[in-house]
């Protein structure tokens, strides 16, 4: 990592330069689905790590309830839950289960792999709460609690420049930035107000590709599940491209509705994500999509 004034190169990475040919008109193919056969959940995150892959995910085992008014400043009980880290193969075969979280601090978030450690936040599951952002060391596989956060951080990514963190609360309402240590450098309103964003994964040079869904009403009174990928710029939350994305998981869920990573492969532009919760429609599956681009 290097200072913010160091000079630096702005050259974008595949994925960046791929993403941004991307538009609503591009075609995704899917390459495979790929069955988790284990417990996962209510997956949440994904970062992809050579041929290892690293799912966040929350095992509830007592729901939040909504209170008919505030109490203590939440809109509802903190619930029971156990967070994990599920560490697995490119086949989908479970490699690890690392238990992570503090009591009502269970809830991990949207996660990010810095060529070091993994970052994770977990929170309470309920907005306007508090976090602890954790680091996972990919090599010893030790989970070390870093920094609290008097907020719900449902995302964060670790710009490769500077070594700041960049962090979302609940819906990304909020867009936040920190040193690896946690002093707060920024606080910001996200003005985009078009999906909640779920995940988010660095991209260089000092960007960000987000991913989130909306819950809009039907006509017939039913849901419609909108899901979104957004290129924002690290240095000032920048929306620089914007996607829909309506593919959909056989429980029905739109695909970017949780964990999505992107990477480019033999030039190839591809999303990986998985939606569904264990206990839904097939189970938790792991979709490969490309990008057909003409």
């Amino acid at each position: 990592m290097t200072s913010d004034n160091a000079q630096a190169v702005p050259a974008d990475d595949p994925v960046t330069v791929a993403f941004a040919r991307t538009t609503a008109a591009t075609r995704w193919r899917l390459n495979r689905s790929i069955p988790l056969r284990f417990p996962t959940h209510h997956p949440q995150g994904l970062a992809l790590i050579g041929d290892t892959i690293v799912l966040s995910t929350v095992e509830v085992v007592e729901w939040p309830v909504r209170r008919p008014q505030l109490a203590d400043g939440h809109d509802r009980t903190p619930g029971k839950g156990i967070g994990h880290l599920l560490l697995m193969d490119r086949e989908g075969n479970l490699r690890a289960d690392i238990e992570i979280g503090d009591g009502t601090i269970y809830h991990p978030g949207g996660i990010d792999f810095d060529g070091e450690s993994v970052w994770v936040p977990v929170a309470e599951y309920r907005p306007d709460s508090r976090s602890i952002i954790y680091r996972l060391d990919m090599s010893t596989s030790r989970v070390t609690p870093v920094f609290e956060v008097d907020d719900h951080i449902s995302a964060m990514v670790r710009d490769r420049i500077t070594g700041n963190l960049h962090g979302m609360s609940w819906d990304a309402r909020a867009m936040y930035a920190w040193t690896p240590d946690g002093t707060t450098l920024a606080r910001q309103a996200n003005e985009d107000h078009l999906v909640a964003v779920q995940d988010a994964n660095y991209v260089g040079w000092r960007k960000q590709i987000c991913t989130g869904v909306a819950s809009l009403p039907t006509s017939d009174g039913g849901r419609y599940e909108l899901g979104s990928v957004v290129l924002r710029d690290l240095r000032d939350n920048r929306i620089l491209h914007q996607i829909p994305f309506p593919y959909f998981s056989s429980a029905g869920h739109v695909m970017t509705r949780n964990p999505v990573a992107l990477e480019v492969v033999n030039e190839t532009l591809r999303l990986l994500a998985a939606p569904d919760d264990g206990n839904e429609g097939s189970g938790t599956e792991l979709f490969v999509y490309e990008a057909l681009m003409s």
